[in-house]
């Protein structure tokens, strides 16, 4: 394992053990909706629904279909989330990881 990898592995370890990890989450969660992209891919998933047909759409369609989408949104959710959020966030975060981090 390179040193990246064994950098990510153990802040991710951290985050685990301290319920930051699961804390960001949800900061992240709700932000997501704070900026509607929840909202964009639902209504997505309406759109496709309605173009092919109930009966003809199955759950794997619709992961198909929405995922390239909110992957190309999720480009655009830092401008949304904004720096601040960011830069909060990586206060809040333990002090070893802060360490780790640099």
């Amino acid at each position: 394992m390179n040193k990246d990898a064994q950098m990510r592995a153990a802040i991710n370890q951290k985050l685990i053990e301290t319920g930051e990890r699961e804390r960001l989450k949800e900061l992240l969660r709700a932000k997501l909706i704070e900026c509607g992209w929840k909202d964009q891919l639902k209504a997505h998933c309406k759109e496709v629904i309605k173009e092919k047909g109930l009966e003809h759409v199955t759950v794997d369609d619709l992961v198909a279909e929405i995922t390239p989408k909110g992957r190309a949104q999720f480009v655009h959710v830092p401008s949304c989330l904004g720096t601040a959020s960011y830069r909060d966030s990586a206060i809040l975060l333990p002090s070893p990881l802060r360490r780790l981090l640099g």
